[in-house]
């Protein structure tokens, strides 16, 4: 709660206005009073976003529809003016927290806290239902905690189940992560009742775990999970066994298993009610943190701050405050007077952590810094040393980084071994870190082979092993090593920069696929997954797939059959770069301009030759970064360092093993300096931190696997050569 500014109204519709609760890009939410002395929280939207007509109409509907609601654990309207030049609406205060807030801040639900939650929401849910509306944007930023019950808000996108709607045809509305999969793919005629469940399901299963159940990231990629992966459930364990099937019910893919809000609402109501439960509430389903929250709010509520006085001095909408105070990682790096100084002051690496965290705690305790041994297992010598020694280079650069720092919680020592790429040299390589007690954790090897050879060794010890270049998807099928930390983007994930940049930069609504039988299963997982989630497919988007048999004039049949089907984009799955080429000729022979696009293992000089002038403007996905090219100040400061030291641009992946020593790092830091650090604390550890690299930022999931969303990078021809466009996220239409 803040205090009214001094361009604030002092009333609004007949209510006093008596602070501010919020504020944002698109209006204000007030602390009011009526007349009659009751609370509200009145809503003010900005002129602009009410000039356009669609959006008045949403408004306007909300308010109609949230009117006529008069369930107990729904925050009905209680006045509103949609037709002012600056519509607004109000609606009873709820002092407490929202649910987001509460789990985000204090963590997760009791299990009597889960059962009330859901119970009062499966009600609410289903008074709205029998009232003919559908919610369709059910989430813990809409519910509102009270002490005796969860407040459903927020009817903005509200609507009958027979209604029309005001946005695009096929547009997807609602919020990703807690929204149905009919919502994601936008089946508006499949979006009723279930719908609204289905997120419910979501929601209690955040409540109860503290976690999405369909993860974290960019919509794209959280809506991809919906539709196509089964929902984290990890954590649900400690909820009675009705209500964990009754959450599980909820998220069903198809809208007819899941069960109706009334049937939910049995379920959870009987163990909310059961021995050692009352079924009041009364504030018992809410954690004492939350409580003090509660009565916080409602204090500072009957007695506002003060209004503002005016004050010329900007104010600063959202962010972090402390952000204007910070110098910029590009000043950071200008400040830098040498070459170990600009690595020890990147906030690519470890070390700026280390420095900060030593700062507050003055230091290792006495005498010299404990010295930890990183494993660097690598094929150094056979067929792929120019990837083994570039990623060398990359985890030197990283340890001199940390060393360099003369108050670092400790010193780290780099343990190199050559297994040559065999997958006998990779088991003797790891029999021989794995005995080095020092060594706390090892990055590599550098092939598929060595890989799957050493990881064993390294689980039985408990150690883990940080993959640089190696696709886990392709070593491990399945049942991946529990010690394995992918640091790369995922096999199965590889379709993700094609979708974004088709669905953002080149907005195509017809993609055709030429799925090519000569990559087996690699080309019919990539053209089921956009065939599945097409490319712009809230807005009509579709994919058409033509195989491309073994034969060689398999993928010019292909580009054939995808022109005749009118596509305005070709995405050629495959592995051959030679195949990629005959594809890139006929298309080019047919006069095609429209995107052309691959994917990294068709990426290779083989592609330039055989294609030809054919090759020009293809675009390529690649799971790795090119820091000489990137227009970053950490990419650019990692480069410098790597030309000073090895007189050479950094090699492919050198980057990406720079950042993988710094996870190691930033989970050590996390551990603490003292010496009783043991190799399965690091193993577990790790998938727990976060660090931001040269590359790109290395966040886990729960199932160990690295955070997909913006971990993929685009090459396009230019010039007979491949050229670094940038991080896929990042990439416009005029980079290419």
């Amino acid at each position: 709660m803040r205090a009214l500014r001094a361009e604030d109204p002092e009333t609004l519709g007949g209510h006093r206005l008596l602070a501010r609760l919020g504020a944002g890009g698109m209006g204000v939410v007030y602390l009011a009073r009526t007349e009659s002395g009751a609370l509200l929280a009145l809503k003010v939207i900005r002129a602009e976003y009410a000039a356009d007509p669609a959006f008045r109409a949403r408004f306007r509907r909300e308010a109609r529809l949230a009117t006529g609601l008069t369930g107990r654990w729904v925050v009905p309207v209680t006045a509103a003016d949609p037709e002012a030049r600056e519509p607004w609406l109000a609606t009873a205060f709820v002092p407490g927290p929202s649910l987001a807030e509460a789990v985000d801040g204090h963590g997760p639900l009791s299990g009597h806290g889960v059962a009330v939650l859901g119970a009062r929401l499966a009600r609410a849910l289903a008074e709205v239902h029998a009232a003919g509306l559908v919610h369709r944007d059910v989430k813990p930023g809409n519910i509102l905690l009270a002490l005796d019950g969860p407040r459903l808000i927020d009817f903005g996108i509200a609507q009958g189940t027979h209604s029309t709607a005001l946005t695009a045809p096929d547009a997807v509305v609602g919020t990703p992560g807690f929204l149905s999969p009919e919502q994601a793919r936008a089946d508006a005629d499949e979006v009723g009742p279930p719908g609204d469940v289905f997120s419910l399901g979501c929601v209690l299963a955040y409540a109860a775990t503290g976690t999405r159940p369909f993860g974290t990231g960019g919509p794209a990629a959280v809506l991809y999970r919906t539709v196509h992966e089964e929902p984290d459930l990890a954590g649900l364990d400690r909820l009675p066994p009705p209500m964990r099937t009754a959450v599980r019910e909820c998220l069903a893919k198809e809208p007819g298993r899941r069960p109706t809000a009334a049937a939910l609402r049995q379920v959870l109501e009987a163990v909310a009610a059961g021995p050692g439960h009352g079924a009041s509430g009364d504030g018992d389903w809410l954690p004492p943190a939350v409580l003090r929250v509660v009565a916080e709010r409602s204090a500072r509520a009957l007695d506002p701050p003060p209004r503002s006085a005016p004050s010329a001095a900007p104010e600063f909408s959202g962010g972090d405050d402390s952000a204007a105070a910070r110098p910029s990682r590009r000043r950071v790096f200008a400040l830098a007077g040498s070459t170990a100084a600009v690595l020890a002051a990147s906030g690519a690496g470890a070390a700026v952590l280390l420095a900060r965290r030593n700062a507050a705690a003055g230091g290792s305790e006495g005498g010299a810094p404990p010295t930890r041994t990183i494993g660097f297992q690598a094929d150094l010598t056979g067929p792929g040393k120019a990837s083994g020694r570039a990623q060398e280079r990359g985890a030197r650069l990283a340890v001199a980084a940390l060393n360099s720092r003369a108050d670092a919680r400790f010193r780290l020592v780099l343990k190199v071994e050559d297994d040559g790429g065999r997958a006998a040299g990779a088991r003797e390589s790891a029999r021989r870190l794995t005995a080095d007690r020092t060594v706390v954790a090892v990055v590599g090897p550098t092939a598929t082979a060595a890989a799957r050879a050493a990881a064993p060794v390294y689980e039985k010890a408990s150690l883990a092993l940080l993959l640089v270049s190696v696709d886990a998807d392709t070593a491990w099928p399945s049942n991946k090593p529990r010690v394995v930390c992918p640091t790369t983007l995922l096999g199965r994930e590889r379709q993700l920069p094609v979708l974004d940049y088709l669905t953002r930069v080149s907005r195509t609504r017809r993609t055709a696929v030429v799925e090519d039988r000569a990559a087996g299963d690699t080309a019919w997982d990539l053209a089921r997954d956009l065939r599945a989630t097409p490319p712009n497919w809230d807005i009509g988007g579709t994919v058409t797939v033509h195989p491309a048999a073994v034969d060689g004039n398999g993928p010019r049949g292909a580009a054939d059959a995808a022109l005749a089907a009118r596509a305005q984009a070709v995405v050629y799955a495959g592995t051959s770069p030679d195949r990629a080429a005959a594809c890139a000729r006929a298309l080019t022979a047919a006069g095609f301009d429209g995107p052309r696009l691959g994917f990294e293992p068709a990426m290779r000089p083989a592609f330039l030759t055989a294609a030809g002038e054919a090759a020009e403007g293809w675009l390529f996905e690649a799971p790795y970064t090119e820091p000489e090219a990137a227009r970053t100040g950490a990419a650019e400061a990692f480069t410098a360092v790597h030309r000073a030291r090895y007189g050479a641009d950094p090699g492919r992946w050198a980057a990406e093993a720079y950042d993988a020593v710094g996870l190691v790092a930033r989970t050590l830091d996390a551990l603490g300096a003292g010496s009783g650090i043991e190799r399965g604390q690091v193993s577990e550890r790790v998938f727990r931190v976060v660090h931001d690299g040269v590359a790109k930022t290395l966040r886990f999931r729960s199932e160990r696997t690295l955070e997909s969303e913006n971990a993929g990078f685009l090459y396009q021809v230019a010039g007979g050569s491949f050229r670094f466009l940038g991080r896929h996220d990042q990439v416009r239409a005029e980079d290419g």
